[in-house]
């Protein structure tokens, strides 16, 4: 994986991971049942649309899978990989996060869980948490596998009983 897709993984996981963030405010509104302005005395009250479930998983799943991105980005250069699967990784990861974060936030707006397919709302949620499951497990074997590859040793790498 070269420099320029690891920085694509790079800027994508930032941003999953700042809608992550972001997914915070309605997970601690639907806690709260509003929000208080502190140190101003009042407080505004609202029903949230979803539940705390909804709202934990829109937060959780952006910060996890922003991080997944800038992990994998990371540890490329570790990776025996040939082009195709170096793409297969990053279109799989892309897929992953950008398809979990949509599905998080539209579950609880549209107060729906995306278990099954069936209904408007309901059917894309599911069919955004299926992109997400295929281009995870896809990117992730590929990951292990270049992780398992043996490389070519040219004397960066120290040979003894540790190497694979």
């Amino acid at each position: 994986m070269g420099p320029a897709d690891q920085r694509v993984l790079v800027q994508h996981g930032a941003l999953v991971f700042l809608l992550g963030m972001a997914a915070g405010f309605p997970f601690a509104f639907e806690i709260l049942g509003g929000f208080e302005l502190w140190p101003l005395p009042w407080r505004v009250e609202f029903d949230m649309p979803g539940d705390v479930r909804g709202w934990r998983m829109a937060h959780l799943e952006g910060v996890l899978n922003g991080v997944l991105l800038i992990s994998v980005a990371a540890v490329a250069p570790l990776l025996r990989l040939g082009s195709r699967t170096a793409a297969w990784i990053k279109w799989g990861l892309l897929a992953t996060a950008w398809g979990n974060i949509l599905a998080s936030w539209l579950g609880p707006l549209t107060e729906t869980r995306g278990l099954r397919f069936g209904g408007t709302a309901n059917s894309i949620v599911f069919l955004l948490f299926m992109v997400a499951i295929v281009g995870v497990l896809g990117a992730m074997v590929s990951v292990a596998l270049g992780a398992r590859a043996r490389r070519p040793s040219n004397g960066d790498e120290p040979e003894g009983e540790d190497s694979p």
